[in-house]
């Protein structure tokens, strides 16, 4: 299912660019564009739907989980983040599900819904 003026629905239909890691039946993975730091994954379902409807698709969460650690393992042998946002306070952005996976660099601490200072710096590492 796509839905109107959803970004996500237009990255998938190949109607937006974006840096593709991984396209199978059940979701992709492609590049963030925000760029905070060195490895920003994010991993989208190809239907569309809620954060919670995905959580509690067992089979889909799995495989997602599984493909998130080893995608995670591979491009951030030095550690890495997933994680899910829900809703405003959780500073969901998009209201297509998705996990990411933030990493190449020491993260710190993420709060108050914006990167830490050092991003600049975590780049360059």
């Amino acid at each position: 299912m796509r839905v109107e003026n959803c970004v996500f629905c237009e990255i998938i239909s190949g109607t937006s660019p974006a840096n593709f890691y991984h396209k199978d039946e059940q979701f992709v993975v492609f590049e963030n564009n925000l760029h905070w730091y060195k490895v920003q994954l994010l991993l989208v379902p190809k239907n569309h739907m809620s954060q919670h409807k995905m959580w509690s698709s067992s089979g889909l969460i799995e495989e997602l989980c599984m493909f998130a650690n080893d995608i995670g393992k591979r491009e951030c042998p030095d550690g890495y983040r997933i994680f899910s946002n829900f809703g405003d306070h959780g500073m969901q952005s998009q209201s297509h599900a998705h996990l990411q996976i933030l990493g190449g660099a020491r993260l710190g601490l993420y709060v108050n819904g914006r990167p830490p200072s050092n991003v600049s710096e975590n780049m360059q590492q």
